[in-house]
This record gives C-alpha cells, structure tokens and sequence, in this order.
C-alpha cells in the first residue's frame, strides 16, 4: 500500500503530459452532492484489507499480490500517458471541513480510471469467492455487495470521480479478476470447502 500510494501521488504532483478534463455527464448530475457519503468513501481502506486477510494459503496471497500490482500498474500506465483531471466544481468546499484534508491530500488528477472503483469491486470479488468457498451465512455476502456498491456510489456522490471515471474502473477490475482467475486457475492450486465446512487446499 506504500508503494502504491507514492506512485500514485508522483503521477499526482508531476504529470507528464497536460491532464484532460473529464467530462460530467447526465447521469453525473443525477447524483445530488452528499457529504456524508465520505465516511463510505473513506472506508476503501479498511475493505480492500480484508479479501487477503481470508486467503489460507502463501500461494494464494503472492498470487493476489500480484494481481493488485498488475491492476495498479495498468493504472498508473494511463495516468502517466493520458492524465486525466476533475473538471472545476461550483462547490464551496471551504464550506464541507471534512473535505478539506481530502482536497489537501488527493486533489482532482488521476481521475480515469477510478481506482478507488477498481479495487473495490476487485475486492468484492475476492472476498465473494472467499465468503462462498467458506459457507459464510448469505447476509455477510450481501453486506459485501452492499459494501462495494456503496463505495462506488460514494465517488460519485463526493464528487471525486465521475460516470466515465467509474466506467473505467469497473472495466480495469474485470479485466483484472479475469487474469487473475486464469493465472490461479493455472497455478495448480484450488481452493474448496472441506467437509467440515472450512477451506481446504488440494491440488488439481
């Protein structure tokens, strides 16, 4: 996570080329600004902790870490060529103080593709995968789901992204579970509820 946050702050603080503004579309303004919607938001970084924290097994987190790696890079490539920026606001964020250590630390570059987006639905499917494989009751799952979502909703309804930022984050983190599910499928390694309930790792 420190690694990723000083690559993502260096493509923040020194574009490489001039940042393209994004464009808010319809859908965009059907979203009212919420404020309180930035406890969700902010919430990111409890979540995306807790998809490793239920992998078994050595192979499986160094696989996982890897795939985080690949969809962070894959982001931070279109940063670096095709920076991306919020267009201005007519919010008075003076006026929202919860906002300010936000807009102070995260300002408006590195829009598209959100990767608040991408790794929250990466992490809802890791952690969909998990919570089946292990029995969980279905009210974890859909508190899962629920989660997810929410976050996505969350950087539109905080202005921190839009339409077509969450656009490109829902489409960076399927490609990203995708090649992830080939490479672990490939790995020779499965993971599978045992009979009494819990994971178990055999080999295929």
């Amino acid at each position: 996570m420190g690694a990723f946050f000083t690559g993502y702050f260096l493509l923040l603080k020194y574009p490489a080329f001039q940042a393209t503004a994004m464009p808010v579309l319809a859908m965009d303004r059907w979203i009212p600004f919420q404020p309180g919607a930035l406890w969700i938001y902010v919430s990111l970084w409890l979540y995306v902790q807790l998809a490793p924290a239920l992998l078994l097994h050595r192979a499986e987190v160094v696989s996982y870490g890897k795939a985080l790696i690949g969809l962070s890079g894959a982001g931070f490539i279109l940063f670096f060529f095709y920076p991306t920026t919020l267009a201005p606001s007519s919010i008075d964020w003076t006026q929202h103080a919860a906002f300010q250590t936000l807009k102070a630390v995260d300002a408006s570059g590195n829009a598209c593709p959100s990767l608040h987006v991408a790794f929250a639905l990466f992490t809802a499917f890791s952690l969909s995968q998990s919570l089946r494989a292990l029995g969980a009751p279905l009210l974890l799952r859909v508190v899962n789901g629920v989660w997810c979502l929410g976050i996505i909703y969350s950087t539109l309804a905080t202005r921190q992204h839009v339409f077509l930022d969450v656009f490109g984050g829902t489409l960076l983190a399927l490609i990203a579970w995708a090649v992830y599910v080939r490479c672990d499928s490939s790995s020779g390694v499965s993971a599978r509820p045992s009979s009494q309930g819990v994971l178990s790792l055999t080999p295929r």
